[in-house]
């Protein structure tokens, strides 16, 4: 059955990265992500999909950790390693504990944690229950009061506490995300039964190819609509596929074919890394769905700048928080947040959550 589902989706990145060389360029990698792309493709061609969540590129690219990408392979004091002091005293045992705990990015992964739980709520969508799996081979997952956590899996999570704290959410039944990663925010809304979700989730290959993998393994083959199974369909009726799957994961360049309506639209990090006239485009498409509403994680003072246009690092053009006021004109901004829902940076950078609704 693995191996089945493994060899079908080995063959559909190649036609989304096939396709995607001639769709329209709005809806091709940015210039953050045009060096990405071949590296990730590269990762996945020699060390295969089974244990993506432990590959390098991928972890500097899209599978965000607490512990710095370059150092989370390292380990720097597993195996009870000694450690010492400048005047060569052993450091005690509780000091090491504390040092390992720093280090390793539990120590900021529990303070995630305790947000999270002094701001859950019994109400939809329920997230109380969420525990990550560990397909992909995860490097670094905690494990607090039984259940499993990454960043990625906590991001989401403090994102959805936060958006109950401000809105009704109560009806939410189709959820549509663009730059969904490799599927975190749709395994904790169609993990549990009490939600009755469906989720859409809109990406660039190859990120697209391993968010299907990676939700068709949790959830089961059949579960989840593929783009290999629905590139030749000219429109994407979204209630009429809602009874087919429990999810999809699509390209870019389908988007324009959705037809319907969402409840709520999600964007994490991503649209920080595109362009301006990216980003308002895809938040155009949102607009024609009538999306309810739209939760939002964004840098407020924008990706730093690339160097040149030749430079892979960093954006041509940086999106702050205040470019979505502009961007969307027939919603109004509810809420904004940094801390404890988003995160500050050591060097004073705000990864601030933002919620729209759309006006009446």
């Amino acid at each position: 059955m693995q191996q089945d589902i493994i060899m079908n989706i080995n063959s559909m990145m190649d036609v989304m990265l096939s396709d995607m060389q001639r769709a329209d360029t709005i809806y091709r990698p940015t210039h953050f992500w045009l060096s990405g792309v071949h590296k990730l493709v590269a990762d996945i061609h020699r060390e295969g999909i089974n244990n993506f969540r432990s590959q390098k590129n991928i972890l500097l690219y899209f599978v965000p950790s607490y512990a710095l990408p370059e150092h989370v392979h390292a380990h720097p004091i597993a195996g009870n390693q000694e450690l010492h002091l400048n005047d060569n005293k052993r450091i005690a045992t509780k000091e090491q504990l504390l040092l390992d705990h720093f280090l390793s990015g539990e120590m900021q992964a529990f303070s995630d944690y305790r947000v999270f739980v002094a701001t859950l709520s019994d109400s939809h969508p329920f997230n109380d229950r969420a525990s990550e799996s560990t397909v992909g081979s995860p490097i670094e997952q905690f494990v607090f009061d039984g259940k499993r956590y990454s960043r990625s899996f906590l991001n989401y999570l403090l994102g959805l506490n936060f958006l109950k704290k401000h809105c009704d959410v109560s009806e939410i039944q189709t959820v549509l995300e663009i730059g969904g990663g490799f599927g975190s925010l749709g395994e904790i809304l169609l993990g549990d039964e009490r939600n009755h979700c469906f989720y859409i989730d809109i990406d660039i290959p190859p990120t697209s190819y391993i968010a299907t993998y990676y939700l068709q393994e949790v959830f089961g083959a059949k579960s989840i609509g593929t783009y290999e199974r629905l590139r030749e369909e000219e429109q994407l009726n979204i209630a009429a596929l809602q009874r087919r799957y429990r999810g999809m994961v699509l390209c870019p360049w389908q988007l324009p074919k959705l037809i319907g309506t969402v409840d709520l639209f999600v964007n994490f990090i991503s649209f920080q890394e595109m362009e301006p006239k990216i980003v308002n485009n895809y938040l155009q498409q949102v607009d024609r769905l009538q999306a309810k509403y739209l939760l939002l994680r964004n840098l407020r003072e924008g990706k730093q700048k690339a160097k040149g246009k030749n430079n892979s690092i960093g954006v041509l053009v940086p999106i702050k928080g205040e470019d979505y006021d502009n961007f969307l004109p027939n919603y109004r901004l509810v809420a904004t947040n940094t801390v404890p829902f988003g995160y500050k940076t050591v060097d004073n950078f705000h990864s601030e959550l933002r919620i729209y609704q759309r006006r009446t």
